[in-house]
């Protein structure tokens, strides 16, 4: 087990922790302590300013996919629609951390209560779980549009793609929700300190004093139906696609096919490779500073809500046109001299002197 070696490695980390020999039980301890980044504690204002920077690019740019879409009729089709989900996904994921990290860095307030903790654990485990399903439902889009191009709106209808999100949610919902009540029923001695800026549930489950297997072995069956199975539904998808896309007659269609592929692609391994980075440095790195584990494990939940905007934004034909409509609208309103027959007449009437 690794429970004991964590908590007592937690033990040695702070001056909160309680001696060994202190072993009082307290089942729900009112507060856990969350220490942010430790050995990088001077550091926390600067570390906080990419960390920021990360949840503003997240924020505006999610907002600005989910805006884009309400507004373009021509954009109402299964593919925006899941985008869209993982667009309230991210926004979810990261404003559920990260306003906790801010008020640790910049005013050293520590604490976070018992049922704060719960709440912040169960939304981020149903959230990210979630987001991965939508990864399959988006893999699922890429493979009807490319392998069966003429059936693709009789196939994916609106009310199979509303199921098919419904189903999303109601997985991830489901599968997180005993993580709280498994936390609430241990014991916890020696010490309340998580050496982390968020709650999750392996953090949290290392500091219990008893057997916690049962935690264990439903972490790693979530772990294996939600990451698992999507990871291979992906591949699945993927390696059909590409059977597909190689069996096109020219290059160029094959290149073009292929285009719209890469946004989901870049935006799948964005989410997947530091989530499994983290998670395998955890159980694998024992000689890995502490601190490099709280940085990527934070960085996992960070990354992907920025990034995944930006992927779609750019590699979109479609998300970036609106988007340029809609900046030139703009421009246009604000400065409407700059509008085709006012321009010109503006530009005579330089000529002829009546403007300066």
């Amino acid at each position: 087990m690794q429970d004991t070696p964590f908590c007592l490695r937690v033990g040695q980390l702070h001056p909160y922790t309680m001696s060994d020999s202190n072993t009082t039980e307290f089942t729900n301890p009112s507060t856990f302590i969350l220490l942010g980044i430790p050995g990088l504690e001077a550091a926390h204002v600067w570390i906080s300013i990419p960390f920021c920077t990360m949840y503003i690019i997240a924020v505006l740019g999610n907002f600005t996919i989910l805006f884009i879409v309400k507004s373009e009729p021509s954009l109402h089709v299964p593919m925006y629609y899941f985008l869209c989900m993982l667009a309230v996904t991210d926004l979810v994921v990261s404003t559920s951390i990260l306003p906790k990290m801010l008020s640790i860095f910049w005013f050293k307030s520590r604490e976070i209560d018992f049922s704060a903790c719960l709440t912040q654990l169960y939304f981020i485990h149903c959230f990210t779980g979630m987001e991965s399903g939508i990864f399959v439902t988006m893999g699922l889009d890429r493979y009807v549009a490319i392998c069966h191009p003429l059936r693709h709106s009789t196939i994916l209808t609106n009310p199979r793609v509303a199921k098919m999100g419904l189903a999303v949610v109601l997985r991830s919902a489901i599968l997180a929700l005993p993580y709280p009540f498994l936390v609430r029923q241990w014991p916890y001695c020696r010490t309340n300190i998580i050496p982390q800026t968020f709650c999750t549930h392996i953090f949290v489950v290392s500091l219990a004093c008893t057997d916690t297997r049962i935690s264990s072995y439903y972490g790693l069956f979530v772990l294996l139906c939600v990451m698992g199975l999507d990871g291979i539904f992906i591949a699945v998808s993927y390696t059909v696609i590409l059977r597909a896309i190689f069996c096109l007659p020219t290059k160029d269609a094959r290149i073009k096919t292929f285009g719209t592929c890469i946004s989901h692609l870049s935006a799948i391994l964005t989410f997947y490779i530091p989530g499994l980075f983290s998670s395998l440095t955890y159980r694998f790195g024992q000689n890995v500073p502490l601190h490099f584990h709280v940085l990527i494990g934070n960085m996992s939940l960070l990354v992907p809500p920025m990034l995944n905007p930006i992927i779609y934004g750019v590699r979109t034909k479609q998300m970036r046109d609106r988007l340029l409509r809609f900046i030139t609208l703009k421009e246009t309103n604000v400065f409407p001299w700059c509008s085709g027959s006012q321009t010109e007449l503006r530009a005579g009437d330089m000529v002829l002197g009546r403007i300066p």
